[in-house]
């Protein structure tokens, strides 16, 4: 028979037992709480950097073209006869020289690399065209960029327009330039606007607009002297778009 001694021992070591499962418990939960809150703080980080790393990418793409239309003019093109007809024209369409030295894509012309923008930047394809498809045209003019003139096609800039990039890289991209974590509608801006490209036909003339555009600056003014940038455009859906200006007129 126990004594009333080696049962209270007992009843004491049970106690103790519990006391320290329970303080493991407690701190296994604070462990996994620390190690779930870093998680998700680490994986903001990497998305964060994603973008900016991203952001990077599309503003020196056609900040390239830029460089390579600058020389065509240089070289006697005028901003006029400027064609942006992807490689898959070369045989058929860009196929004489005058028009190769007009052509921005080919090596007779401005030898700049056409490319898509990477699938991971873009939510969505715009009509037929392939996923991240870029749009080369003068339709729109960018205030306080160049002439700013609402009477004729004069001041129409020629930018580069990638629509449908998500949200987080055109945050960044607009964050980086100094608007902010925002993205700014285009009040007069829409999809309708910008999504084509001026390219050739047979026709000695290539696709050059002969009409005023809209001019983009931004619900709050935003976009006033910017040359590049991502705006939203005022469609119920609403489509995010990078610019970047190519030649200012």
């Amino acid at each position: 028979m126990k004594s009333i001694n080696q049962i209270q021992d007992r009843n004491g070591e049970r106690g103790n037992v519990l006391f320290l499962i329970l303080i493991a418990v407690a701190l296994f939960a604070a462990l996994s709480y620390a190690v779930t809150q870093s998680t998700r703080s680490g994986a903001g980080d990497t998305a964060s950097e994603t973008n900016l790393i991203s952001s990077a990418q599309l503003t020196q793409y056609p900040a390239g073209i830029r460089t390579s239309v600058v020389r065509m003019i240089i070289g006697g093109i005028a901003v006029e006869e400027l064609m942006f007809n992807d490689p898959s024209d070369f045989a058929t369409i860009v196929n004489t020289d005058p028009l190769r030295e007009r052509a921005v894509f080919h090596p007779q012309g401005g030898n700049a690399t056409y490319q898509l923008a990477p699938s991971d930047v873009v939510t969505a394809a715009v009509g037929a065209n392939p996923l991240g498809t870029w749009f080369y045209n003068a339709q729109v003019q960018i205030q306080n960029i160049g002439v700013t003139n609402a009477g004729n096609a004069v001041g129409n800039d020629v930018i580069a327009f990638l629509p449908n990039i998500s949200s987080g890289i055109c945050r960044r991209i607009n964050e980086e330039v100094g608007l902010g974590n925002v993205i700014p509608v285009a009040a007069n801006v829409l999809l309708a606007d910008i999504d084509y490209s001026i390219v050739s036909t047979a026709s000695p003339a290539a696709d050059f607009p002969v009409a005023d555009g809209p001019v983009l600056a931004g619900a709050g003014n935003e976009f006033v002297g910017q040359p590049f940038g991502c705006f939203v455009t005022p469609n119920a859906a609403g489509t995010n778009v990078y610019y970047h200006v190519l030649i200012e007129r």
